[in-house]
């Protein structure tokens, strides 16, 4: 039988409720009875807590007491704060897995980069050009110029709200620069048009400039402006995709090794039980990805504040470490001058499910990267170019965040909720993890495997992450995923905007 109440380290003076619990009720492994309702997920005080003593969840700090809480309470925002206690950072041994090797069927692209889709994209330099970029790219879809070409998975807008009323240089624009290339060179791609108007900040001729690229059969760009207005433009789009037709149409899939996967990883709608079941089971298949010389990108960075010690302490070297010390330093003045702070973060879905503080939510998300040694720490949309675990800094908004795992190179990613989520990232396939089978219940049209059978008992972490890992591979070989079939990933392209609009 289930137990009513999970403990999760042997140091914390909380256990969680693993269901509902009326008051009264006696806490099973614990010489205590509830002494008010317990919503599932929630925190139970085990033993007396003294204002100001200190909150421990993983056996780790998730803050302080704000009140004093007696055993039996229910600990949640009424009675649990922030805290600047924080623990150590040093250095410790990291699990390194070895896998004997396994394989996918994707396609080699002629920089010897391997996308898992096939996709024609339409990206678009400035917001003014959005319109005539998803006018082709419907055109084309409409038109029947795909049947003749089963490889060609479809044609993607990529359309954001940027790219004028900006400076012409600076952190803002570069960053914006190198997500729009990024993402015209994710291999999932077989073929980029770039479309712009002509007169804004983001001039399409100075990005082929700065990156040395020439146009060819794969790469073509046009502005609005230059090509005669609205009509005439999306007359051109066609043509210019139906040019490369032949070419992306010719690509078939091969056998390719598991190496060649670099796994972007998402939460979004978390609750108390993600980081108990889904995230841990994710961290596994992410080590054995690894382990097969594959690369996990771990993201969002307001969503490890708090937990960047578990992080630093496997990191490869001081110098990565001091990488991650130095975002999380940005983010905390990048906060502050805007009037906020990084407990802002835990939205009001995240609370209601059972997270209180930052510190709780980031020790639950930094799960989802498993034991692997820390390799690299990279900015937003940098390219990277190391196997293993790297983290790339972003905002903890999804999409955006996503975008830049993306752009970084990011050909698949996993995504997982306790509150439910309806995300999908095209031209990389998503697949959804669900921390609790309510929610999976609940939305199983969105949500493609259940880890809620670990917190039960039902299922083992490292059974979970198998069947993870496994799903992975058949997603990458062709299957279809569960956000893929219900047609999501063309809106969800969101650049991280930083500076002023002018």
């Amino acid at each position: 039988m289930t137990p009513n109440a999970l403990r999760l380290n042997a140091a914390d003076n909380v256990v969680v409720a693993m269901r509902r619990l009326e008051a009264g009720v006696r806490v099973d492994g614990e010489a205590l009875a509830t002494a008010e309702p317990i919503p599932s997920g929630h925190k139970i005080a085990v033993r007396p807590i003294r204002a100001g003593e200190i909150v421990r969840k993983y056996g780790q700090v998730i803050g302080a007491a704000t009140a004093d809480i007696a055993p039996g309470q229910h600990v949640h925002t009424q009675n649990l704060a922030m805290s600047e206690v924080r623990e150590s950072s040093t250095r410790a041994a990291a699990a390194q897995r070895q896998e004997a090797p396994r394989t996918f069927e994707g396609y080699r692209r002629a920089n010897g980069k391997v996308g898992v889709r096939n996709y024609l994209g339409v990206l678009t330099s400035v917001n003014c050009s959005a319109t005539v970029a998803r006018h082709i790219a419907e055109a084309a879809e409409r038109s029947g110029l795909l049947d003749d070409y089963p490889d060609i998975d479809g044609v993607v807008p990529i359309t954001h709200n940027s790219g004028c009323g900006m400076a012409a240089s600076g952190e803002g624009y570069e960053l914006l620069k190198r997500t729009l290339w990024g993402t015209a060179g994710n291999p999932n791609f077989g073929g980029v048009l770039l479309v712009g108007l002509g007169c804004e900040v983001l001039q399409i001729g100075r990005m082929k400039a700065d990156y040395g690229l020439d146009e060819g059969e794969t790469f073509q760009s046009f502005t609005i402006q230059d090509t005669g207005g609205t009509r005439r433009a999306i007359e051109e789009g066609l043509s210019r995709l139906r040019d490369m037709l032949p070419i992306v149409g010719a690509a078939r899939r091969a056998t390719q090794p598991a190496s060649e996967i670099m796994l972007g990883l998402q939460c979004g709608g978390s609750d108390a039980w993600s980081g108990v079941t889904s995230n841990p089971a994710l961290g596994v298949a992410s080590d054995r990805l690894v382990g097969l010389g594959g690369t996990v990108i771990l993201s969002e960075t307001p969503e490890i504040y708090g937990a960047e010690h578990l992080l630093i302490a496997r990191a490869r070297s001081e110098a990565v470490s001091d990488k991650l010390r130095a975002r999380i330093a940005w983010w905390e003045a990048y906060t502050a001058r805007h009037g906020g702070e990084m407990d802002n973060n835990p939205a009001p879905g995240n609370k209601a499910g059972g997270l209180t503080t930052i510190l709780e939510k980031s020790l639950g998300a930094v799960a989802k990267a498993g034991g692997s040694v820390l390799e690299d720490v990279a900015e937003y949309a940098e390219p990277i170019k190391t196997r293993g675990l790297v983290f790339m800094d972003s905002p903890g908004f999804d999409p955006c965040s996503a975008t830049g795992q993306v752009a970084s190179g990011a050909n698949m990613i996993a995504f997982t909720t306790g509150r439910g989520s309806a995300f999908g990232f095209k031209p990389s396939p998503s697949i959804k993890l669900s921390s609790n089978s309510e929610i999976y219940r609940r939305m199983t049209d969105d949500i493609d495997i259940d880890c809620g059978g670990i917190a039960t008992g039902e299922a083992t972490i490292e059974e979970k992450g198998a069947e993870i890992l496994d799903y992975l591979l058949e997603i990458a070989s062709g299957r279809q995923s569960k956000s893929e079939a219900l047609g999501y990933g063309g809106a969800e392209f969101v650049p991280w905007h930083i500076g002023a609009v002018m």
